[in-house]
């Protein structure tokens, strides 16, 4: 006998929509990020910027959050102006509470309200000096940003993002996969795991003077510093 198309969405959805009746956990597991940004790594510099009260309304009132915009210098390069060339990431981490049901999100839902049109999604690993590796997601998106106060002149940027989660012991980049593992922690080991999301994201085209394959080559760069330095390994499964 043939099973119904609809057993697994509706087993799926009843997955999901259970995570709202799980017990209060009595213990917290801390995430293995560094919350504490440097002020440079390598020839980075970073610039710390606050969070928005729009990204502060968003999720509950003990995520945590730390984001800098960062910029390399290029020597010897410049913009179409004459303005020395600078790379440029913008960083962001975003630390869930202690609430399972307030918790994080993918970057996909709040990119669009940040001028964001995703083209194309994929998956990365990226080989750590360390031995270790991460599995990282890979957007490709157009952001379209206003030019002057009045917002009606506009410029479009194309935009590659990377993303991933950082758990108490582990690392991911898939969101589900993260979810249901929130789910068994709070069932099993009666443990709430807190979690970050890393985003890193570098602009690329003409208006940059960068090539997508030169900015894939230096994000990947900025992302496994930032990886080596800002994760505590030894708390993380090999």
């Amino acid at each position: 006998m043939k099973a119904s198309p609809l057993i697994l969405p509706v087993f799926l959805g009843a997955a999901l929509s259970s995570i709202y009746f799980l017990p209060t956990a009595g213990e917290v597991a801390q995430s293995a990020i560094k919350m504490d940004l440097p002020l440079h790594q390598g020839d980075w510099l970073f610039n710390e910027q606050i969070a928005s009260e729009a990204e502060k309304k968003t999720l509950a009132n003990d995520t945590e959050f730390a984001k800098a915009i960062c910029i390399k210098p290029r020597p010897g390069q410049y913009y179409q102006n004459g303005e020395n060339a600078q790379d440029r990431v913008d960083l962001s981490v975003v630390l869930s509470g202690a609430d399972i049901n307030n918790s994080i999100h993918r970057p996909e839902r709040c990119m669009p309200a940040q001028g964001h049109n995703i083209l194309a999604s994929s998956n990365r690993s990226i080989k750590l000096d360390n031995g270790r590796s991460i599995e990282v997601k890979r957007l490709h998106s157009v952001q379209t940003l206003p030019t002057n106060e009045e917002r009606t002149k506009f410029v479009e940027l194309n935009c590659v993002t990377y993303y991933f989660f950082v758990g108490h012991d582990r690392i991911t980049n898939d969101h589900l996969g993260r979810t249901f593992v929130d789910m068994k922690d709070r069932l099993i080991k009666g443990m709430d795991q807190r979690w970050a999301y890393v985003s890193a994201s570098m602009w690329f085209g003409d208006l940059v003077g960068l090539k997508e394959a030169d900015a894939e080559a230096k994000l990947t760069d900025f992302a496994k510093r930032f990886s080596e330095d800002q994760i505590n390994w030894d708390q993380v499964e090999p």
